[in-house]
């Protein structure tokens, strides 16, 4: 099975480390990134299937790295993840070409899902935001 490609774009370093680990076990190509300048960086070295990207980090603004990695890569699926995100900084990440948002705590299966779909979907296409529901949550 090919591996797929996904950066992890968040500033809480126990989280990255963890979501990459579990996304690895599911197929996912996973690396991580603590801020926003490291994540403009790897878009810039490598195509990614998709991107994770946390709305505060500790260098940038979400929506500024997003508008970056839409320059240097227009394809690119990116969803938000966020435990800061309101549902307005959502639909302002998604005008600005991001798949869509899900925020913390969601459960890891919901995270699954919308990353496939993204995967799946046109560079073009936005989904809708799933509710975080269930007993499997990411903090």
């Amino acid at each position: 099975m090919t591996e797929l490609p996904i950066l992890v774009v968040d500033d809480e370093e126990e989280f990255v480390s963890t979501l990459v680990q579990r996304l690895r076990k599911r197929g996912w190509a996973g690396e991580g990134v603590l801020c926003g300048s490291a994540a403009v960086a790897r878009v810039a070295a490598n195509d990614f299937a998709v991107i994770l990207l946390d709305m505060r980090l500790p260098d940038m603004d979400g929506g500024q790295v997003l508008r970056e990695i839409k320059k240097i890569r227009p394809q690119s699926r990116v969803v938000i993840l966020t435990g800061h995100a309101s549902a307005s900084e959502g639909e302002e990440g998604i005008k600005n070409g991001a798949f869509d948002y899900l925020l913390k705590p969601v459960e890891f299966e919901t995270l699954l899902e919308k990353l496939q779909a993204a995967r799946d979907r046109g560079p073009q296409e936005h989904s809708r935001t799933l509710q975080p529901r269930g007993t499997e949550v990411l903090y």
